[in-house]
């Protein structure tokens, strides 16, 4: 049996599969048939315990079949789904994912979620020419089997974090009041689904990851059979220095140059179509995931399900360069890695402008804790968005993390009663200069924050060392817990599915006054 690792695939052999998974908590398994878009196409294709069959799909108990003949043609994939009702508190906690073929586990997948996620997309299947593959995903949703519904164009009953699924149907186009066409788009048409950008530039991300890694393995099987075939040429002292032995070793190179050229040439012809995707898809993107100098940025604005981060590259594999993207709500901390704060205040700024153009349906409230005084500049025009002052005394630190961590408690005990209202403002905090100057309590408040702030609509960014490895057992957990942004030029980043290795540049929010004020939204 397989164990899968997250964004590994492998070929489906057999006609029928089934899925189940087993946790500490009781879990519910579930599917959703999507179409490219990644969005149902209507009510019948959420196959759950209230509608147990779909075409080619059905729910028995706690294991889902699919009968891969039998799913409808249009389909892109099927999307094999855990929740918990009741949600456990602290998440689902470690999940173990099986897939069988043929009636024998053929594939098995540990999916450990490190944010309080209550949802799981844990497989995809998912065609691929005329054959059909399986891909390991391991996407939480700390909001839920209802946030996750949302996403994939079912409406659900009840839309707040966990909501129990009465019915579902799918979201169907309609008109708004100034006639443009809302909600999920059809199947057909548009090459990009914008309302899942995110998703769209990962498969875009996988294609070069696949198209860096067999670059890579060409020219390593290049490299070691040139020098097997030379080792071999001067093996015979005899020959090693006459014609013969040249005429070897010429033919051995020459092998070796033909086989460089070829992956070179295969490898450019992926990385120019992606670098024509990503072009067309940089205008139509929503501007949290846009470049700067996307025209998105002078259209109104519009929500995005993620922001982008910066631009992944590898100069020895040529000049592709691809958006860094991570989903919004931030379910994990983004922390960024730093000695000085006031290095990182152009990266700071530009999370700032790309969180607040992910939702500009939500007013946006600051937290900022600033010791050092590092962003005094880049929040002056964002004042009116402050949710108090800036917290520049040591003092004040644990004041202000604790009213952020009772509000959350506050919502989840709202939550468990029934009387939960969903987050209507969207907020912020930055907690600069970390851990110095913080408190152990602090620590524990910021880590309480990271699972339970998606009810209070919180991200959460940290500024300071990498502390993964501190004495200090909580300030550990919670670095371990949190995405790093390296800020160090050439720091090796590791992409999912093949392992390759490609440095992040950072995007960094442009230095003209007037231009800032323009994407951070406040003129």
């Amino acid at each position: 049996m397989i164990q899968l690792k997250a964004g590994q695939n492998i070929p489906l052999t057999a006609d029928v599969i089934r899925f189940s998974a087993k946790a500490s908590a009781a879990l519910d398994v579930s599917a959703l048939v999507v179409a490219d878009n990644l969005r149902v196409f209507d009510t019948g294709d959420f196959v759950f315990y209230n509608q147990t069959e779909a075409p080619g799909v059905a729910l028995a108990g706690d294991e889902v079949t699919v009968t891969l003949a039998q799913v409808r043609a249009e389909a892109k994939a099927v999307l094999l789904v855990v929740s918990a009702d009741p949600a456990p508190l602290g998440g689902l906690g470690p999940v173990t994912v099986t897939l069988s073929e043929s009636g024998t586990a053929a594939a098995e997948f540990a999916i450990t979620p490190l944010a309080g996620e209550t949802a799981l997309i844990c497989l995809e299947v998912y065609r691929r020419g005329e054959a059909w593959k399986v891909r390991a995903v391991g996407q939480g949703y700390a909001g839920g089997l209802a946030v996750l519904l949302t996403a994939h164009g079912v409406e659900v009953d009840h839309p707040g974090p966990d909501a129990h699924v009465q019915s579902a149907q799918a979201a169907t186009p309609h008109h708004d009041d100034e006639g443009a066409i809302t909600g999920p788009r059809p199947a057909a048409g548009a090459p990009l689904e914008m309302s899942h950008g995110v998703e769209r530039l990962w498969m875009i991300f996988e294609d070069a990851a696949r198209s860096a890694a067999a670059l890579i393995a060409a020219r390593d099987y290049a490299d070691n059979r040139l020098d097997e075939e030379l080792s071999a040429a001067v093996s015979d002292p005899a020959a090693r220095n006459s014609p013969a032995g040249a005429a070897a070793r010429e033919a051995a190179q020459q092998r070796h140059d033909d086989l460089i050229v070829v992956a070179e040439a295969n490898h450019r012809r992926d990385s120019e179509h992606l670098i024509g995707e990503l072009a067309a898809a940089d205008d139509q993107l929503p501007p949290a995931l846009a470049s700067w100098e996307s025209a998105a940025w002078d259209r109104p604005a519009a929500k995005a399900d993620g922001i982008r981060l910066g631009e992944l590259y590898a100069d020895e594999r040529g000049p592709l360069r691809i958006p860094y993207c991570v989903p919004v709500p931030l379910t994990r901390p983004l922390w960024i890695d730093t000695e000085y704060s006031a290095a990182v205040v152009p990266v700071v700024g530009a999370l700032l402008a790309r969180l607040r153009a992910a939702d500009p349906t939500r007013r946006t409230r600051l937290d900022v804790i600033d010791l050092s005084g590092a962003f005094t500049g880049l929040v002056a025009p964002l004042l009116p968005l402050l949710n108090g002052p800036v917290v520049t005394d040591h003092s004040e630190i644990s004041a202000r993390i604790k009213a952020l961590a009772d509000q959350a408690e506050l919502a989840e005990m709202a939550y468990g009663s029934d009387n939960f209202t969903p987050p209507t403002e969207h907020r912020v905090l930055l907690a600069a200069d970390f851990p110095h100057g913080y408190q152990p309590v602090d620590a524990q408040r910021i880590g309480a924050l990271m699972l339970r702030g998606d009810l209070i609509g919180l991200s959460i960014m940290i500024v300071g060392t990498d502390e993964s490895d501190s004495e200090d057992e909580t300030i550990a957990v919670l670095s371990q817990a949190s995405r790093h942004l390296p800020t160090i030029t050439d720091t090796p980043m590791f992409d999912p599915w093949t392992g390759s290795a490609w440095h992040l540049e950072l995007d960094l929010l442009p230095p003209d006054p007037h231009r800032q004020a323009r994407l951070l939204r406040v003129d």
